[in-house]
């Protein structure tokens, strides 16, 4: 048995507040009639659509940062944008010792980008490598099993040793899940996804220091490359939505972890609470079953796979696969693992689907 490390959840009173700071954020910036239309097409003034600028203004509010940019291409969007921010062609970053996110990975190598992979578990060897990089990047979320990282202390290590380094962080499948995201402990950027906090498709935010984010704006002056008021208005309204919900889930995985730990279904070896992109529980089965399950779990009403992993489409528990990154260092584990989400079901719905997959896998 592996030992997985997990993240800061985001408890429920936590995801009420935070639900309230949005708000709040949002009088801030809104009248309520202006709150109730759907936004402005178009650009004004050379810089981006009214609404879009004050969907801006209320992230950047409540994310207590400089700065926010709302951009096209999701979180990958967000990533390479704010990395085009500080970095040119052949210029070195600073990753950690793992395999880079599929996604992330075509971004270094489209923009050139030399990647110096250091282990962020080994705080002297960030300190050592700093005068390599341009950049340092980090990961929020775990990428293979063994990782316990803690972004605080790379973020500490970092600006202690050099303060003017900039910090870029991937906050995919942490915002509203953590209690605190990249830009929380000194990081100049966060990036994420909206589509990954029930959002509309397409759309990557980026919250920071203004510096890095101005430039972002200045090069996106295009109407065709604007995220639109519309779009923006329904980003917020998803996101005022997004902390409750995705708390409830929380509670619901880790009901999911104490009943299978407890001996309620013979075929589960283990499970075991992790944040291998979003929280979630990863089990062992007994037997080799796992993609027979799978297979069993879609037509019992459990979701296969992903489609944003967190997304507005994600209602069914999602019953799937671990990743091949997560796996790479226990590869022959894979028939025995799977990954199990409640998404807006609860533990109850989600433990029955999974029971009366293995009967069936089984026979």
């Amino acid at each position: 048995m592996f030992k997985l490390s997990t993240l800061p959840n985001m408890s429920m009173e936590q995801a009420i507040e935070a639900q309230f700071s949005l708000t709040e954020a949002m009088a801030h910036f809104f009248g309520g009639e202006e709150s109730l239309s759907a936004g402005d097409y178009g650009v004004k003034n050379n810089k981006a659509p009214q609404r879009t600028q004050k969907v801006e203004q209320v992230l950047a509010r409540f994310f207590g940062t400089e700065d926010c940019a709302l951009v096209r291409g999701s979180g990958t969007g967000g990533i390479r944008l704010a990395l085009t921010s500080y970095l040119e062609s052949g210029d070195k970053v600073m990753v950690h010792d793992a395999p880079i996110y599929t996604t992330t990975k075509e971004t270094f190598r489209m923009l050139g980008l030399k990647p110096v992979f250091v282990d962020y578990h080994n705080l002297d060897a960030v300190r050592q490598n700093l005068s390599e990089v341009k950049v340092v990047y980090i990961q929020h979320s775990f990428q293979q099993i063994k990782d316990s990282y803690r972004i605080k202390d790379v973020i500490d290590t970092v600006k202690s040793e050099k303060a003017d380094m900039p910090i870029l962080v991937d906050d995919n499948y942490t915002v509203f899940k953590t209690p605190k995201i990249g830009v929380h402990f000194g990081a100049d950027i966060s990036t994420f996804s909206g589509f990954k906090v029930l959002g509309p498709e397409g759309i990557g935010v980026v919250v920071g220091k203004k510096e890095g984010i101005e430039v972002i704006k200045q090069r996106n002056y295009s109407g065709g490359g604007q995220v639109q008021g519309p779009e923006a208005m329904e980003l917020l309204r998803a996101l005022v939505h997004a902390p409750v919900l995705i708390a409830i889930q929380g509670e619901e995985v880790k009901k999911i972890a104490d009943r299978l730990n407890g001996g309620e279904l013979d075929g589960v070896e283990w499970a075991q609470l992790s944040n291998s992109q979003s929280r979630n529980v990863i089990v062992k089965l007994k037997d080799p079953i796992a993609y027979d399950v799978l297979e069993h779990a879609d037509e019992l009403g459990g979701a296969i796979h992903p489609v944003g992993a967190e997304s507005k489409y994600e209602i069914l528990p999602m019953i799937y696969r671990v990743s091949g990154a997560f796996l790479e260092s226990a590869p022959d584990s894979a028939p025995y693992l799977l990954r199990i989400n409640p998404m807006r079901s609860g533990a109850d719905l989600t433990i029955d689907i999974i029971k009366k997959a293995i009967e069936k896998a089984k026979q």
